[in-house]
């Protein structure tokens, strides 16, 4: 049987990938005036139009409205609703708590360097050399059959087929080329579409082949174990796959509101299920041996975020 396997990814200037960018970089502006706020920011953008909603607790008071002009432009109207965090959560928060409940899930594979899948890596690199040439919105697909490229799918803003088709060729062998196949076009980014923030999960992650617990990432601190229980699992996995020379490592945790220890820590090694020991899977812990409180998280959305220098890799 063939084992045929698809994953996308989008550019830096992708609507949904501005919006986690707004977010991430809000989240920095408060951990730079105050390491200990508490954050939780959504964005929605397009058509000249920027909206910051969510929760916030902090001493920090940064500039809102003037760091997303800086990012999208002075023409665009911005509308800002921050608020409080609630007194409910912040009661199991301020002992050590998660910041909510929900499920993690990690991964690592010995299929590439990055000991990501190979599909998703493909993507992923493609779409980085193609936007160094070509700074707009844009997005590709690759689909490998037994390991092999079969069909490579690249649409990006502002290209001339007759260009981009040799441009990819030479940078991936595939046996068929979409290029463009909507058409060439110059419309794109928030002139053609809104995005939000925490919507491209799939490719924050490990691509389509892979499950997740479905927490988004960007605009949130380390209290918020959708992201920070996320990256530890990812670290968990890396760490099993090397120290156990494994081929494939699925790491899963699960948290209740304001509670501290994770109600599920398991790993499955090579097909094999296990406890995780010998971590301390607190929010606080996790923050401590992550350096959690050290990361410029605006540098963390754009490219995925796994399979980099990060602290959990």
């Amino acid at each position: 049987m063939s084992n045929i396997k698809t994953a996308e990814f989008v550019s830096p200037k992708h609507p949904d990938k501005i919006c986690d960018f707004i977010a991430d970089s809000i989240l920095d502006a408060y951990l730079a005036g105050d390491i200990e706020s508490r954050v939780a920011i959504e964005v929605m953008g397009g058509h000249k139009l920027i909206t910051i909603n969510g929760e916030v607790t902090s001493i920090a008071k940064p500039d809102i409205e003037s760091l997303v002009k800086n990012i999208v432009g002075s023409d665009y109207k911005v509308i800002i609703n921050i608020a409080l965090q609630s007194n409910e959560i912040a009661q199991g928060v301020d002992t050590g708590g998660a910041g909510d409940q929900g499920i993690m899930k990690g991964y690592a594979t010995d299929e590439t360097p990055e000991f990501l899948p190979l599909e998703y890596t493909l993507a992923r690199h493609l779409c980085e050399k193609i936007y160094a040439v070509y700074p707009f919105d844009g997005k590709t697909q690759v689909t490998i059959e037994d390991g092999v490229v079969t069909t490579v799918v690249v649409s990006f803003q502002n290209s001339k087929n007759i260009d981009l088709l040799p441009f990819v060729k030479n940078l991936i062998t595939a046996k068929e080329y979409l290029i463009n196949p909507a058409g060439e076009w110059v419309q794109g980014g928030f002139d053609a579409d809104t995005g939000l923030s925490g919507r491209k999960l799939i490719v924050d992650n490990y691509g389509p082949e892979i499950p997740i617990g479905g927490g988004s990432f960007s605009g949130k601190d380390y209290t918020k174990v959708d992201r920070s229980g996320a990256y530890m699992a990812r670290r968990i996995a890396v760490d099993l796959l090397k120290n156990r020379n494994a081929k494939t490592v699925y790491t899963k945790l699960a948290y209740a509101i304001g509670k501290k220890e994770p109600v599920m820590a398991v790993s499955v090694i090579d097909g094999k299920e296990e406890d995780i020991i010998d971590y301390d899977l607190t929010p606080k812990g996790i923050r401590e041996f992550l350096k959690l409180d050290k990361v410029k998280y605006s540098d963390t959305c754009t490219w995925g975020h796994f399979g980099h220098d990060f602290p959990w890799m």
